[in-house]
Protein backbone atom coordinates (compact mmCIF):
# COMPACT_ATOMS: atom_id res chain seq x y z
CA UNK A 1 0.00 0.00 0.00
CA UNK A 2 0.87 3.33 -0.23
CA UNK A 3 2.97 6.15 1.85
CA UNK A 4 0.93 8.12 4.37
CA UNK A 5 3.02 9.10 7.32
CA UNK A 6 2.17 11.69 9.83
CA UNK A 7 -0.18 14.07 8.83
CA UNK A 8 -1.88 14.81 12.11
CA UNK A 9 1.17 17.17 13.45
CA UNK A 10 -1.52 20.00 13.63
CA UNK A 11 -4.03 18.18 15.55
CA UNK A 12 -4.63 18.72 19.49
CA UNK A 13 -2.94 15.73 21.50
CA UNK A 14 -4.63 16.55 24.91
CA UNK A 15 -7.56 13.82 23.93
CA UNK A 16 -7.21 10.26 23.04
CA UNK A 17 -10.57 9.35 21.10
CA UNK A 18 -12.55 6.15 21.06
CA UNK A 19 -12.66 4.45 17.84
CA UNK A 20 -14.92 1.86 16.48
CA UNK A 21 -13.15 -0.98 15.81
CA UNK A 22 -13.93 -4.10 13.18
CA UNK A 23 -15.21 -6.27 15.95
CA UNK A 24 -17.48 -6.00 18.53
CA UNK A 25 -15.03 -4.08 20.85
CA UNK A 26 -13.66 -6.89 23.20
CA UNK A 27 -9.54 -7.44 22.91
CA UNK A 28 -8.79 -10.54 21.21
CA UNK A 29 -7.81 -12.74 24.58
CA UNK A 30 -4.22 -13.72 23.26
CA UNK A 31 -3.24 -10.04 22.22
CA UNK A 32 0.32 -9.21 24.22
CA UNK A 33 -0.65 -7.07 27.27
CA UNK A 34 1.07 -4.24 25.84
CA UNK A 35 -1.74 -3.38 23.23
CA UNK A 36 -4.02 -2.42 26.04
CA UNK A 37 -2.53 0.53 27.08
CA UNK A 38 -2.43 2.10 23.51
CA UNK A 39 -6.04 3.23 21.88
CA UNK A 40 -5.04 2.64 17.91
CA UNK A 41 -7.37 -0.30 16.58
CA UNK A 42 -4.96 -1.67 14.51
CA UNK A 43 -3.75 -3.32 17.53
CA UNK A 44 -6.77 -4.67 19.22
CA UNK A 45 -9.47 -6.81 17.94
CA UNK A 46 -9.10 -8.82 14.63
CA UNK A 47 -6.18 -6.49 14.10
CA UNK A 48 -3.91 -7.29 17.48
CA UNK A 49 -0.92 -9.49 17.03
CA UNK A 50 -0.23 -12.98 17.72
CA UNK A 51 2.56 -14.07 20.18
CA UNK A 52 3.15 -17.77 19.10
CA UNK A 53 4.96 -19.52 15.94
CA UNK A 54 3.57 -23.19 16.09
CA UNK A 55 3.01 -26.00 13.71
CA UNK A 56 0.01 -28.19 13.53
CA UNK A 57 -0.04 -31.08 11.24
CA UNK A 58 -3.56 -32.61 10.22
CA UNK A 59 -5.70 -29.82 10.45
CA UNK A 60 -9.58 -30.43 11.26
CA UNK A 61 -11.37 -29.91 7.72
CA UNK A 62 -15.12 -29.35 7.64
CA UNK A 63 -16.48 -30.75 4.15
CA UNK A 64 -13.93 -32.40 2.25
CA UNK A 65 -10.38 -31.21 0.66
CA UNK A 66 -10.05 -31.60 -3.35
CA UNK A 67 -7.59 -34.10 -3.84
CA UNK A 68 -5.86 -32.24 -6.76
CA UNK A 69 -5.40 -29.08 -4.69
CA UNK A 70 -1.11 -29.10 -3.84
CA UNK A 71 0.52 -26.57 -3.03
CA UNK A 72 0.56 -24.18 -0.08
CA UNK A 73 -1.24 -20.60 0.99
CA UNK A 74 0.78 -18.27 2.67
CA UNK A 75 -0.10 -14.79 3.71
CA UNK A 76 2.19 -11.88 5.03
CA UNK A 77 1.36 -9.37 7.45
CA UNK A 78 1.93 -6.91 10.38
CA UNK A 79 2.85 -8.28 13.96
CA UNK A 80 4.76 -6.64 16.26
CA UNK A 81 6.58 -7.53 18.70
CA UNK A 82 7.38 -4.52 20.62
CA UNK A 83 5.31 -2.08 22.17
CA UNK A 84 5.80 0.70 19.48
CA UNK A 85 8.29 4.02 20.08
CA UNK A 86 5.88 6.50 18.38
CA UNK A 87 2.27 6.50 17.09
CA UNK A 88 1.95 3.05 15.27
CA UNK A 89 0.63 2.90 11.82
CA UNK A 90 -0.09 -1.12 10.34
CA UNK A 91 3.22 -0.92 7.90
CA UNK A 92 5.37 -0.83 11.06
CA UNK A 93 4.20 -4.34 12.23
CA UNK A 94 6.70 -6.66 12.31
CA UNK A 95 6.20 -9.19 8.73
CA UNK A 96 4.52 -12.77 9.79
CA UNK A 97 3.97 -15.44 7.14
CA UNK A 98 0.72 -17.43 7.78
CA UNK A 99 0.95 -20.69 5.28
CA UNK A 100 -1.27 -23.21 4.62
CA UNK A 101 0.02 -26.51 3.02
CA UNK A 102 -2.30 -29.00 1.09
CA UNK A 103 -1.97 -32.33 -0.25
CA UNK A 104 -3.73 -35.38 -0.37
CA UNK A 105 -6.79 -34.00 1.01
CA UNK A 106 -5.06 -32.83 4.29
CA UNK A 107 -3.67 -29.70 5.36
CA UNK A 108 -0.97 -28.26 8.14
CA UNK A 109 0.06 -24.99 9.14
CA UNK A 110 2.97 -22.98 10.13
CA UNK A 111 3.87 -19.36 11.15
CA UNK A 112 6.66 -17.49 11.53
CA UNK A 113 8.48 -13.96 12.27
CA UNK A 114 10.22 -12.61 9.22
CA UNK A 115 13.57 -12.34 10.95
CA UNK A 116 14.50 -8.99 8.88
CA UNK A 117 18.15 -7.32 10.47
CA UNK A 118 15.81 -4.64 12.70
CA UNK A 119 13.91 -8.07 13.49
CA UNK A 120 16.99 -9.10 15.33
CA UNK A 121 18.24 -5.83 16.59
CA UNK A 122 15.34 -4.98 18.54
CA UNK A 123 15.10 -8.66 19.50
CA UNK A 124 18.71 -8.49 21.20
CA UNK A 125 17.60 -4.88 22.53
CA UNK A 126 14.16 -6.12 23.89
CA UNK A 127 12.15 -3.08 22.64
CA UNK A 128 11.48 -1.26 19.52
CA UNK A 129 14.65 0.70 17.93
CA UNK A 130 13.19 2.01 14.97
CA UNK A 131 10.23 4.54 14.31
CA UNK A 132 7.18 3.47 12.32
CA UNK A 133 5.37 5.49 9.77
CA UNK A 134 4.01 8.08 12.18
CA UNK A 135 7.58 9.05 14.00
CA UNK A 136 10.35 11.15 12.70
CA UNK A 137 13.13 9.84 10.42
CA UNK A 138 16.26 8.51 12.39
CA UNK A 139 19.11 8.67 9.77
CA UNK A 140 21.82 7.52 12.64
CA UNK A 141 19.97 3.94 12.01
CA UNK A 142 21.37 1.27 9.90
CA UNK A 143 19.73 0.30 6.89
CA UNK A 144 16.07 2.65 6.94
CA UNK A 145 15.34 5.50 8.65
CA UNK A 146 12.65 4.29 9.37
CA UNK A 147 11.46 0.00 10.60
CA UNK A 148 11.96 -2.00 7.43
CA UNK A 149 9.21 -4.62 8.06
CA UNK A 150 9.30 -6.83 5.27
CA UNK A 151 5.27 -7.12 6.34
CA UNK A 152 3.31 -6.33 2.79
CA UNK A 153 3.80 -8.89 0.21
CA UNK A 154 5.31 -12.06 -0.35
CA UNK A 155 6.10 -14.68 -3.68
CA UNK A 156 7.17 -17.96 -4.56
CA UNK A 157 10.62 -17.35 -6.59
CA UNK A 158 13.84 -19.72 -7.37
CA UNK A 159 12.57 -22.02 -5.00
CA UNK A 160 12.48 -19.96 -1.94
CA UNK A 161 9.21 -17.32 -0.42
CA UNK A 162 10.57 -13.85 -0.64
CA UNK A 163 9.04 -11.38 1.62
CA UNK A 164 8.42 -7.75 0.46
CA UNK A 165 7.81 -4.53 2.56
CA UNK A 166 5.46 -1.35 0.98
CA UNK A 167 7.89 1.55 0.61
CA UNK A 168 10.55 -0.36 -1.44
CA UNK A 169 12.66 -2.26 1.55
CA UNK A 170 15.06 -4.94 1.57
CA UNK A 171 13.57 -9.05 0.39
CA UNK A 172 14.05 -11.53 2.61
CA UNK A 173 14.12 -14.77 1.85
CA UNK A 174 12.24 -17.89 4.06
CA UNK A 175 12.53 -21.51 3.45
CA UNK A 176 9.66 -22.75 1.81
CA UNK A 177 9.10 -26.32 3.74
CA UNK A 178 10.25 -24.23 6.95
CA UNK A 179 9.81 -20.86 6.69
CA UNK A 180 12.86 -20.37 8.52
CA UNK A 181 14.17 -16.74 7.32
CA UNK A 182 17.65 -17.49 5.34
CA UNK A 183 18.45 -13.91 4.85
CA UNK A 184 18.42 -11.05 2.28
CA UNK A 185 17.66 -12.03 -0.95
CA UNK A 186 20.21 -10.31 -3.24
CA UNK A 187 19.35 -11.75 -6.70
CA UNK A 188 23.09 -13.14 -6.35
CA UNK A 189 24.81 -9.82 -5.82
CA UNK A 190 22.75 -8.20 -8.09
CA UNK A 191 20.51 -6.64 -6.90
CA UNK A 192 21.58 -2.27 -7.00
CA UNK A 193 19.76 -1.40 -4.19
CA UNK A 194 15.92 -2.53 -2.79
CA UNK A 195 12.59 -3.80 -4.17
CA UNK A 196 9.00 -2.10 -4.20
CA UNK A 197 6.33 -4.24 -2.27
CA UNK A 198 5.23 -6.13 -5.60
CA UNK A 199 7.05 -7.21 -8.26
CA UNK A 200 5.56 -10.03 -10.21
CA UNK A 201 6.20 -13.72 -11.41
CA UNK A 202 5.93 -14.54 -15.14
CA UNK A 203 4.92 -18.37 -15.30
CA UNK A 204 5.47 -18.16 -19.33
CA UNK A 205 9.09 -17.28 -19.24
CA UNK A 206 10.04 -18.41 -15.53
CA UNK A 207 10.78 -14.54 -15.43
CA UNK A 208 10.70 -12.11 -11.82
CA UNK A 209 9.24 -8.52 -13.07
CA UNK A 210 10.46 -6.10 -10.03
CA UNK A 211 11.28 -2.04 -9.75
CA UNK A 212 12.82 -0.21 -7.14
CA UNK A 213 11.92 4.07 -6.71
CA UNK A 214 13.73 6.40 -4.24
CA UNK A 215 14.41 9.88 -3.33
CA UNK A 216 17.44 10.83 -5.56
CA UNK A 217 17.29 11.06 -9.61
CA UNK A 218 16.74 8.84 -12.02
CA UNK A 219 14.33 8.14 -8.87
CA UNK A 220 13.12 4.72 -10.35
CA UNK A 221 14.63 1.59 -11.91
CA UNK A 222 13.12 -1.79 -13.25
CA UNK A 223 14.31 -5.21 -13.65
CA UNK A 224 14.41 -8.75 -14.84
CA UNK A 225 15.44 -11.77 -12.98
CA UNK A 226 15.74 -15.43 -14.42
CA UNK A 227 14.58 -18.33 -13.00
CA UNK A 228 18.24 -19.15 -11.06
CA UNK A 229 17.60 -15.59 -9.55
CA UNK A 230 20.05 -14.21 -11.95
CA UNK A 231 19.37 -10.09 -13.02
CA UNK A 232 19.20 -10.84 -17.00
CA UNK A 233 18.23 -7.02 -17.52
CA UNK A 234 17.67 -3.69 -14.91
CA UNK A 235 17.32 -0.14 -16.76
CA UNK A 236 16.80 3.17 -14.74
CA UNK A 237 13.79 5.04 -15.40
CA UNK A 238 13.98 8.83 -15.02
CA UNK A 239 10.79 10.47 -13.31
CA UNK A 240 10.56 13.97 -12.95
CA UNK A 241 10.79 13.73 -8.95
CA UNK A 242 10.69 11.15 -6.78
CA UNK A 243 7.33 9.05 -6.60
CA UNK A 244 5.67 6.39 -4.62
CA UNK A 245 4.51 3.70 -7.11
CA UNK A 246 3.22 0.60 -5.88
CA UNK A 247 2.71 -2.14 -8.13
CA UNK A 248 4.03 -2.73 -11.91
CA UNK A 249 2.35 -4.43 -14.77
CA UNK A 250 3.69 -6.84 -17.85
CA UNK A 251 2.84 -8.12 -21.13
CA UNK A 252 4.74 -10.55 -23.66
CA UNK A 253 6.70 -7.56 -24.97
CA UNK A 254 6.36 -4.95 -22.57
CA UNK A 255 6.53 -3.43 -19.14
CA UNK A 256 4.41 -0.94 -17.57
CA UNK A 257 5.44 1.53 -15.13
CA UNK A 258 3.58 4.14 -13.16
CA UNK A 259 3.79 8.01 -12.58
CA UNK A 260 1.66 8.87 -10.15
CA UNK A 261 0.64 12.29 -8.34
CA UNK A 262 0.24 11.07 -5.57
CA UNK A 263 3.64 11.40 -3.34
CA UNK A 264 5.87 13.75 -1.28
CA UNK A 265 7.79 16.68 -1.00
CA UNK A 266 11.34 16.12 0.00
CA UNK A 267 11.67 20.12 1.07
CA UNK A 268 9.04 18.65 3.96
CA UNK A 269 10.70 16.03 4.45
CA UNK A 270 13.79 17.24 5.00
CA UNK A 271 12.41 19.94 7.76
CA UNK A 272 10.03 17.83 9.45
CA UNK A 273 12.14 14.15 9.21
CA UNK A 274 8.44 13.49 8.20
CA UNK A 275 7.10 11.72 4.69
CA UNK A 276 3.78 14.22 4.34
CA UNK A 277 2.25 12.79 1.19
CA UNK A 278 -0.58 14.98 -1.09
CA UNK A 279 -2.70 13.92 -3.82
CA UNK A 280 -2.12 16.61 -6.73
CA UNK A 281 -5.36 16.62 -8.58
CA UNK A 282 -4.07 19.06 -11.04
CA UNK A 283 -1.60 16.64 -12.36
CA UNK A 284 -1.89 13.81 -14.84
CA UNK A 285 -1.31 10.39 -13.57
CA UNK A 286 1.65 8.62 -16.50
CA UNK A 287 1.61 5.52 -17.21
CA UNK A 288 5.19 4.26 -18.98
CA UNK A 289 4.74 1.51 -21.71
CA UNK A 290 8.29 0.07 -21.78
CA UNK A 291 9.86 -2.61 -24.17
CA UNK A 292 10.57 -5.15 -21.79
CA UNK A 293 14.41 -5.94 -22.50
CA UNK A 294 14.38 -2.15 -23.85
CA UNK A 295 16.55 0.27 -22.54
CA UNK A 296 15.05 3.24 -20.14
CA UNK A 297 15.07 6.05 -22.85
CA UNK A 298 12.20 3.91 -25.02
CA UNK A 299 9.46 4.56 -22.53
CA UNK A 300 6.63 5.34 -24.16
CA UNK A 301 4.16 7.80 -21.62
CA UNK A 302 0.88 7.89 -21.56
CA UNK A 303 -0.80 11.07 -19.41
CA UNK A 304 -4.30 9.90 -18.21
CA UNK A 305 -7.05 11.12 -15.55
CA UNK A 306 -5.41 12.18 -12.34
CA UNK A 307 -5.24 8.99 -9.54
CA UNK A 308 -3.61 6.78 -7.84
CA UNK A 309 -3.61 2.99 -8.10
CA UNK A 310 -2.43 0.58 -5.78
CA UNK A 311 -2.99 -3.10 -7.46
CA UNK A 312 -2.75 -3.95 -10.74
CA UNK A 313 -5.40 -6.95 -12.38
CA UNK A 314 -3.43 -7.79 -15.22
CA UNK A 315 -1.94 -6.16 -18.89
CA UNK A 316 -2.00 -7.62 -21.99
CA UNK A 317 -1.65 -6.15 -25.69
CA UNK A 318 -4.35 -6.40 -28.57
CA UNK A 319 -2.83 -5.41 -31.97
CA UNK A 320 -1.60 -2.16 -31.22
CA UNK A 321 -3.29 -1.37 -27.70
CA UNK A 322 -1.90 -1.86 -24.29
CA UNK A 323 -4.94 -2.62 -21.91
CA UNK A 324 -4.19 -2.15 -18.30
CA UNK A 325 -6.72 -3.44 -15.97
CA UNK A 326 -6.67 -2.18 -12.11
CA UNK A 327 -8.29 -0.76 -9.02
CA UNK A 328 -8.07 2.91 -9.43
CA UNK A 329 -8.43 5.54 -6.52
CA UNK A 330 -9.55 9.26 -7.56
CA UNK A 331 -9.52 10.03 -3.73
CA UNK A 332 -5.84 8.34 -1.94
CA UNK A 333 -6.18 10.54 0.72
CA UNK A 334 -10.19 10.49 2.31
CA UNK A 335 -10.81 13.68 4.35
CA UNK A 336 -9.64 12.84 7.76
CA UNK A 337 -12.65 12.54 10.80
CA UNK A 338 -11.58 15.31 13.84
CA UNK A 339 -13.32 13.11 16.05
CA UNK A 340 -10.55 9.95 15.49
CA UNK A 341 -8.25 12.33 17.06
CA UNK A 342 -4.42 12.05 16.64
CA UNK A 343 -4.73 9.21 13.97
CA UNK A 344 -7.14 10.59 12.30
CA UNK A 345 -5.09 11.12 9.01
CA UNK A 346 -3.59 7.61 9.38
CA UNK A 347 -7.39 6.32 9.85
CA UNK A 348 -8.93 8.10 6.32
CA UNK A 349 -6.39 6.34 3.98
CA UNK A 350 -6.51 3.44 5.21
CA UNK A 351 -10.28 2.79 4.91
CA UNK A 352 -8.99 2.74 1.22
CA UNK A 353 -11.42 3.70 -1.49
CA UNK A 354 -11.09 2.55 -5.02
CA UNK A 355 -13.12 0.31 -7.97
CA UNK A 356 -12.28 -1.79 -11.28
CA UNK A 357 -10.72 0.23 -13.76
CA UNK A 358 -9.51 0.08 -18.10
CA UNK A 359 -6.83 1.72 -19.34
CA UNK A 360 -5.73 1.07 -23.22
CA UNK A 361 -3.10 2.66 -25.11
CA UNK A 362 -2.59 2.63 -28.07
CA UNK A 363 1.20 2.33 -29.02
CA UNK A 364 1.29 3.56 -32.79
CA UNK A 365 -1.11 6.55 -32.34
CA UNK A 366 -0.50 7.55 -28.28
CA UNK A 367 -4.24 7.44 -27.74
CA UNK A 368 -5.78 6.60 -24.28
CA UNK A 369 -9.08 5.24 -23.64
CA UNK A 370 -10.00 4.67 -20.21
CA UNK A 371 -12.84 4.58 -17.96
CA UNK A 372 -14.91 2.58 -14.70
CA UNK A 373 -15.47 -1.38 -15.13
CA UNK A 374 -17.27 -0.92 -12.19
CA UNK A 375 -18.12 0.85 -8.86
CA UNK A 376 -18.20 -1.13 -6.26
CA UNK A 377 -15.71 -0.67 -3.71
CA UNK A 378 -12.89 -3.59 -4.33
CA UNK A 379 -9.28 -4.27 -4.01
CA UNK A 380 -6.75 -7.19 -3.58
CA UNK A 381 -7.20 -8.38 -7.48
CA UNK A 382 -5.97 -11.56 -8.00
CA UNK A 383 -6.47 -13.54 -11.08
CA UNK A 384 -5.23 -16.88 -12.06
CA UNK A 385 -1.38 -16.95 -12.47
CA UNK A 386 -0.98 -18.35 -15.48
CA UNK A 387 -2.79 -16.06 -17.61
CA UNK A 388 -0.54 -12.98 -16.00
CA UNK A 389 0.55 -10.96 -19.20
CA UNK A 390 -2.19 -12.35 -21.02
CA UNK A 391 -5.54 -11.41 -21.57
CA UNK A 392 -8.15 -13.06 -19.14
CA UNK A 393 -11.26 -12.82 -18.17
CA UNK A 394 -11.55 -13.44 -14.51
CA UNK A 395 -10.63 -11.05 -11.39
CA UNK A 396 -11.15 -12.45 -7.69
CA UNK A 397 -11.14 -9.27 -5.48
CA UNK A 398 -11.75 -8.28 -1.94
CA UNK A 399 -14.91 -6.28 -1.15
CA UNK A 400 -13.94 -3.22 1.05
CA UNK A 401 -16.18 -2.23 3.57
CA UNK A 402 -17.28 1.33 3.51
CA UNK A 403 -18.48 3.87 6.22
CA UNK A 404 -22.24 2.85 5.40
CA UNK A 405 -21.01 -0.58 5.97
CA UNK A 406 -20.36 0.17 9.33
CA UNK A 407 -16.48 -0.06 9.83
CA UNK A 408 -13.75 2.68 9.96
CA UNK A 409 -10.76 0.54 9.80
CA UNK A 410 -9.81 -2.00 6.43
CA UNK A 411 -11.69 -4.39 6.38
CA UNK A 412 -12.34 -7.06 3.87
CA UNK A 413 -16.48 -8.07 4.14
CA UNK A 414 -16.48 -10.19 1.06
CA UNK A 415 -15.28 -12.04 -1.82
CA UNK A 416 -16.17 -10.33 -5.48
CA UNK A 417 -15.54 -12.63 -8.90
CA UNK A 418 -15.47 -10.17 -11.61
CA UNK A 419 -16.16 -11.07 -15.26
CA UNK A 420 -14.46 -8.70 -17.53
CA UNK A 421 -15.83 -10.32 -20.73
CA UNK A 422 -19.76 -10.02 -19.79
CA UNK A 423 -19.42 -7.24 -17.07
CA UNK A 424 -21.17 -8.90 -14.28
CA UNK A 425 -19.84 -9.90 -10.96
CA UNK A 426 -20.85 -12.34 -8.47
CA UNK A 427 -20.39 -11.85 -4.67
CA UNK A 428 -20.03 -14.36 -1.57
CA UNK A 429 -20.03 -12.34 2.40
CA UNK A 430 -17.76 -13.46 4.88
CA UNK A 431 -20.47 -12.58 7.33
CA UNK A 432 -21.17 -9.86 10.31
CA UNK A 433 -18.09 -9.55 12.27
CA UNK A 434 -15.99 -11.57 9.87
CA UNK A 435 -13.00 -10.68 8.33
CA UNK A 436 -11.18 -11.99 5.49
CA UNK A 437 -7.83 -11.69 3.48
CA UNK A 438 -6.48 -11.63 -0.29
CA UNK A 439 -7.78 -14.88 -1.89
CA UNK A 440 -5.51 -15.46 -4.79
CA UNK A 441 -6.39 -18.23 -7.14
CA UNK A 442 -4.60 -21.65 -7.02
CA UNK A 443 -5.03 -23.65 -10.48
CA UNK A 444 -5.90 -27.44 -10.24
CA UNK A 445 -2.64 -29.59 -9.90
CA UNK A 446 -1.53 -30.03 -13.76
CA UNK A 447 -3.60 -27.17 -15.02
CA UNK A 448 -1.94 -24.87 -18.11
CA UNK A 449 -2.89 -21.67 -19.16
CA UNK A 450 -4.88 -23.14 -22.20
CA UNK A 451 -7.28 -25.36 -19.61
CA UNK A 452 -10.49 -23.34 -18.52
CA UNK A 453 -9.49 -20.18 -16.88
CA UNK A 454 -11.45 -20.64 -13.83
CA UNK A 455 -11.26 -24.41 -13.50
CA UNK A 456 -9.39 -24.24 -9.99
CA UNK A 457 -9.95 -23.13 -6.41
CA UNK A 458 -9.87 -19.53 -4.22
CA UNK A 459 -8.51 -19.55 -0.90
CA UNK A 460 -8.84 -16.89 1.71
CA UNK A 461 -8.23 -16.66 5.67
CA UNK A 462 -11.29 -15.60 7.95
CA UNK A 463 -10.96 -14.50 11.50
CA UNK A 464 -14.41 -14.58 13.57
CA UNK A 465 -13.96 -11.22 15.86
CA UNK A 466 -17.29 -12.67 17.91
CA UNK A 467 -15.25 -16.17 18.67
CA UNK A 468 -11.89 -15.73 17.55
CA UNK A 469 -11.89 -18.62 15.63
CA UNK A 470 -9.89 -17.98 12.32
CA UNK A 471 -10.65 -20.63 9.48
CA UNK A 472 -8.87 -21.07 5.65
CA UNK A 473 -11.98 -21.15 3.31
CA UNK A 474 -11.54 -23.04 -0.01
CA UNK A 475 -14.14 -21.79 -3.05
CA UNK A 476 -14.78 -23.56 -6.21
CA UNK A 477 -12.99 -21.29 -8.64
CA UNK A 478 -16.16 -21.45 -11.04
CA UNK A 479 -19.08 -20.30 -8.46
CA UNK A 480 -17.85 -18.50 -5.37
CA UNK A 481 -21.54 -17.46 -4.61
CA UNK A 482 -22.17 -21.15 -3.41
CA UNK A 483 -19.81 -20.37 -0.80
CA UNK A 484 -16.59 -22.60 0.57
CA UNK A 485 -16.75 -25.97 -0.50
CA UNK A 486 -14.00 -26.47 2.08
CA UNK A 487 -13.53 -25.38 5.31
CA UNK A 488 -9.92 -25.61 7.70
CA UNK A 489 -10.15 -24.85 10.92
CA UNK A 490 -7.10 -22.64 12.32
CA UNK A 491 -4.97 -23.64 15.32
CA UNK A 492 -4.95 -20.24 16.69
CA UNK A 493 -6.34 -16.63 15.81
CA UNK A 494 -4.70 -15.04 12.66
CA UNK A 495 -4.63 -11.49 12.90
CA UNK A 496 -5.42 -9.22 10.25
CA UNK A 497 -2.92 -9.13 6.92
CA UNK A 498 -1.93 -7.23 4.14
CA UNK A 499 -1.06 -9.74 0.98
CA UNK A 500 -1.37 -13.37 0.29
CA UNK A 501 -0.03 -16.09 -2.39
CA UNK A 502 -0.64 -19.63 -3.72
CA UNK A 503 2.76 -21.41 -4.72
CA UNK A 504 1.84 -24.93 -6.31
CA UNK A 505 3.81 -28.26 -5.88
CA UNK A 506 4.06 -31.29 -4.50
CA UNK A 507 8.12 -30.24 -3.15
CA UNK A 508 6.71 -27.40 -1.54
CA UNK A 509 4.67 -29.65 0.89
CA UNK A 510 7.02 -31.33 3.29
CA UNK A 511 5.54 -34.46 5.51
Amino acid sequence: MSDVFDQDRDLPLSERSIRTRADDGRPAPDSPAWTQKIDNPYLHGVYAPTTEEIDVADLEVIGELPDDLYGVYMRNGPNPVFEPNCKYHPFDGDGMVYAIYFKDGKASYKNRWVRTDAFQKEAEAGKAIWPGMMGEHDYSLEGFPVKDTSNTDLLYFNDDIVTLWYNAGIPYTLDRHTLKTKGRETFNGQLKRALSAHAKIDLEKNELIFFDYWDEPPYMLYGIADSNGDVIHQENIELPGPRLPHDIGFTENYVLLHDLPFFHDMDILQRTKKRIVTFHRDMPTRFGVQPRYGKGSEVKWFDCEPCYILHVVNCWEEGDWVIQVGCRSTNPMPKANPEEGELSHMMAYMRLEANMYIWKFNMKTGEVVEGDFDKMNTEFCRINPLYGGFKNRYSYNQYIMTKEDGATTLAFGGLVKYDLESGGYERWDYGDGIYGSEAPFCPRRGATRHDQEDDGYVITYVTNSHTWQSECLIFDGKCISKGPIARVKMPHRLPYGFHANWARGEDIWQD
